[in-house]
């Protein structure tokens, strides 16, 4: 009985971090000025795409995705910034 409810906060608790993840976990934002870095913008352009793709599969499959496709958008919201980031270096380097 005592590891049946232990088992059961567990998975609650893992579902509810889980939610939490979800919830705080924005799109990427598409925030380069494509006339000055077309090609940085346009790439966080493919990012938000794949981030929305990456939701229609989690969506798809009831969230049961052991996790991946949570971290793989994180990487993507990442990935977002640091292009960002690449983009205002290269205005401070001009």
């Amino acid at each position: 009985m005592k590891t049946r409810n232990m088992i059961y906060c567990g998975a609650l608790g893992v579902g509810l971090l889980a939610s939490g993840i979800l919830i705080a976990q924005g799109p990427p934002a598409e925030n380069i000025d494509p006339s000055r870095h077309p090609h940085l913008s346009a790439a966080q352009h493919h990012l938000r795409m794949a981030f929305d793709e990456a939701s229609e599969a989690q969506h798809a499959n009831d969230w049961d995705m052991d996790g991946h496709a949570a971290r793989a958008k994180e990487l993507m919201t990442q990935a977002a910034h640091e292009l960002k980031e690449s983009a205002e270096s290269a205005n401070h380097h001009r």
